[in-house]
């Protein structure tokens, strides 16, 4: 039997949320997915949260909570503070409602973020590096032009709207026996965990987050781990976590896993190439956990909730070029040559006989430390795999040519 908690938030108010937003957000679809299954030796399930209109989960907690303002407060407005998801979610619903919003976004939030939620009407402020400096701001302008503050995490209604996520999955695909769910504020993870503990107290709930952003992992286990950097992950690049998800990830979640930003590039790809969903550093935290940990999902059925599918495209390129050249996809050489015509003609003979695409081609000769009929010969090559980028440079080296990079 499931001990009882004195939370904030109950399976009541979930089933609540529900009904107040059906209609206003996307019932997500939810499916298994073979291959992902393969890689991780378990049974992999997707909640594709990605699929809202904002693309982000964030709509339905935001929603449930401007549904519960009276008719005086929505005339005055409301404020959030976000680095995006959250700032949409608001954005668009109070848009929808015709209640004016007001978003403190902090500096170096991705410019897709920024430019969607002015598309949806608010009024957009940018302040300060990080999150806490726009909590600050955004409490001053609250008080200053009497506007409802609607917090990103840390609120019983934003929270029970976020758990309704659970209440679909269950129903989609009810022999999940494990869930993993990745951490911000925690406002997500606790309404998951609200609702999946009651329905079906067996399934075992593991968060996610950043490495570099550990927040509710130190607060939990009494860690000292920084929190600071460039994430891609940045949906969840949260310093301060909320105190009502604190009370009910210690109850009811299992632990706190951390992904590092190669992992959450790998597997931002891997969900684009294998399934066609974007999904963004923050929403594939989860697949990264459980790649990371195969021999502990191994055998298990595992539902992973894809939060959202907001990220930059210039971040993507650099993500998708970044993971092909871990992969041995695409390779950087350099290879010193004698400055002569035909030379570059055999090179990239060479290399199409062993089967490469040579992506880009670059001369320098301005290297003083060299003779002046030499050059350095620079190359960009598409190859396969690991393997096949080996057999390319092994070519070149019987070639006679001294090969540098990787």
């Amino acid at each position: 039997m499931t001990p009882k908690h004195d939370f904030q938030v109950t399976l009541a108010d979930i089933e609540a949320a529900a009904k107040a937003i059906a209609g206003a957000v996307e019932y997500t679809p939810a499916r298994a997915s073979d291959t992902l299954s393969a890689l991780a030796g378990a049974d992999i399930f997707l909640k594709f949260e990605n699929l809202q209109f904002t693309a982000s989960f964030k709509e339905r907690g935001a929603l449930n909570k401007l549904l519960s303002l009276d008719e005086a407060t929505r005339k005055r407005g409301v404020i959030a503070v976000s680095a995006g998801n959250h700032a949409q979610g608001v954005a668009y619903h109070a848009g929808r409602l015709k209640i004016p919003a007001t978003i403190v976004m902090p500096e170096g939030t991705p410019f897709t973020k920024v430019k969607h939620t002015r598309d949806f009407g608010a009024s957009v402020v940018i302040d300060g590096p990080s999150l806490s400096e726009c909590f600050t701001r955004a409490k001053a302008l609250a008080t200053a032009d009497h506007l409802a503050f609607i917090h990103p995490y840390d609120d019983p209604l934003v929270i029970a709207g976020q758990g309704t996520v659970a209440l679909e999955f269950l129903s989609q695909a009810p022999e999940i026996d494990t869930l993993v769910v990745p951490i911000g504020g925690g406002g997500l993870i606790s309404g998951i965990a609200i609702a999946v503990k009651a329905l079906k107290p067996s399934i075992r709930i593991y968060g996610v987050e950043a490495k570099l952003y550990p927040s509710m992992r130190n607060a939990l286990k009494h860690e000292h781990l920084d929190c600071a950097g460039q994430t891609i992950a940045e949906g969840i690049a949260v310093k301060d976590p909320g105190t009502i998800a604190q009370k009910v990830i210690e109850a009811l979640v299992e632990d706190i896993l951390l992904a590092d930003e190669a992992e959450i590039e790998a597997a931002v790809v891997k969900l684009l190439e294998i399934e066609k969903t974007l999904a963004e550093g923050a929403a594939a935290a989860t697949l990264a956990a459980v790649l990371g940990k195969r021999e502990f999902f191994a055998g298990r059925k595992v539902g992973l909730v894809l939060s959202g599918g907001n990220i930059d495209m210039r971040l993507l390129s650099n993500v998708i070029l970044r993971e092909l050249a871990r992969e041995g996809r695409i390779m950087s050489l350099a290879l010193s040559i004698d400055d002569q015509p035909g030379v570059l003609a055999r090179v990239a003979s060479l290399i199409g006989e062993a089967g490469g695409n040579i992506m880009e081609v670059s001369h320098n000769r301005l290297m003083t430390g060299a003779s002046a009929k030499s050059a350095d010969l620079g190359l960009v090559i598409e190859a396969r795999d690991d393997a096949h980028a080996a057999e390319i440079r092994d070519r070149l080296e019987k070639a006679g040519y001294r090969v540098r990079g990787h």
